[in-house]
């Protein structure tokens, strides 16, 4: 559902740049694919931090330390942050060869302000029983970890209230689609598309 107007209007629809946010186990990972079939290009932040921490056993010893330490995290996220900002600015600034609209899939847009370079912000959340029963189902995660997990990253009534977009995901995978379906819609609908 649309929350707020847009900061700013854009009538050159190659350059507009919107960012697809929410909480961790909301479902951003299913949208993206799902937007990426309906025509977006999509750019995952999470998949940029794996291509500088390549090896995954390495990133889960690294994610063990830094969500049991929040100095640890700080001092990781200085190093990492910028990095990753760098290349998606970098992949928002080269042409899409089809012309396609891009959308940055960025968890934790609003936890390090990246917020005000969007056009347009889709935020995609949960509630927290369903985040936990997903991350201890599909990723093994203990509650304790998914707590600590849900709990190191905004609110997500706060980020839901700073985005202009909001998809609930609660349910069934055909009701994410049909909710990103209303998104494409309302897209559509807005000047310069």
């Amino acid at each position: 559902m649309p929350l707020r107007q847009w900061c700013r209007w854009r009538t050159d629809t190659q350059n507009l740049k919107i960012a697809l946010t929410g909480g961790i186990a909301c479902g951003k990972s299913l949208l993206s694919r799902y937007l990426s079939k309906r025509g977006f290009e999509i750019l995952d932040a999470d998949a940029v931090v794996h291509e500088i921490i390549p090896d995954p056993a390495e990133r889960r010893r690294i994610a063990a330390k830094v969500f049991s330490d929040p100095e640890e995290r700080r001092k990781l996220e200085s190093r990492l942050h910028p990095m990753v900002r760098e290349r998606v600015d970098r992949w928002f600034s080269a042409p899409s060869a089809d012309k396609k609209t891009k959308i940055a899939a960025i968890p934790l847009l609003f936890e390090v302000h990246w917020d005000e370079d969007y056009d347009i912000i889709l935020c995609v959340v949960s509630s927290k029983e369903k985040q936990i029963e997903r991350m201890t189902a599909t990723r093994g995660y203990s509650v304790r970890e998914a707590v600590a997990r849900i709990e190191a990253q905004m609110d997500l009534r706060k980020k839901a209230e700073r985005s202009h977009y909001v998809i609930h995901n609660d349910s069934s995978e055909g009701d994410l689609e049909a909710q990103a379906e209303r998104f494409i819609a309302w897209l559509n609908e807005q000047p310069g598309r």
